[in-house]
């Protein structure tokens, strides 16, 4: 009898798992990264794509979670003259930044989070940018509006960490107003499927 119950218990909880985890799908489509970089007294703004990605989320908090963002996608949207432009972006994926002809991607990693209260979680993880990864931690605030979820976020990154020093003045000296501030943000507001 005792054999008998602990064979029904296991198949239970294989069946129908303890864990009520789910896995949200990102909607690249739908998800908005928005990214600031500066330097002294300026500074640009643009956005990148997002190639795909998911959300694990149990018990009240994130579990998990995977996000490919298209490198080759970035743009420019504070400089009207496209000849400008143009050299901005071309730059930007040389070398000097993010050589995205070698990178194509960047992968944000979640690992989990603390519970939200008052919608609003801190989310640890690591970034991966040019090959280099790096811990990351930040703050999410979830909202559900007609069934559709999203997550919004403000994730600064030191570019030096992940190899990107063009203009930084951790390395160079005498750059004036060249030097190029270190960090840059990521706002990012994902839309999650059901």
């Amino acid at each position: 009898m005792k054999k008998t119950s602990l064979i029904l218990l296991i198949t239970i909880l294989i069946v129908f798992p303890l864990s009520a985890q789910k896995k949200h799908a990102a909607d690249p489509a739908a998800t908005q990264i928005t990214w600031t970089g500066k330097k002294l007294g300026k500074e640009h703004v643009g956005t990148i794509g997002l190639k795909e990605g998911y959300l694990n989320i149990d018990k009240n908090a994130i579990t998990g979670g995977e996000f490919l963002v298209d490198m080759t996608s970035i743009k420019n949207t504070d400089i009207e003259d496209q000849k400008m432009n143009g050299m901005l972006i071309g730059h930007l994926k040389s070398d000097d930044f993010f050589g995205v002809e070698k990178y194509p991607a960047a992968k944000l990693v979640l690992t989990g989070s603390s519970k939200f209260v008052n919608g609003t979680a801190t989310v640890k993880g690591t970034l991966t940018i040019k090959g280099a990864t790096n811990p990351v931690e930040f703050t999410v605030r979830e909202a559900a509006t007609g069934g559709v979820k999203t997550y919004k976020a403000l994730i600064t990154v030191d570019r030096t960490q992940y190899d990107v020093k063009y203009g930084s003045g951790k390395f160079f000296t005498d750059l004036g107003d060249k030097a190029i501030s270190d960090e840059f943000t990521l706002e990012v507001t994902l839309v999650a499927k059901s």
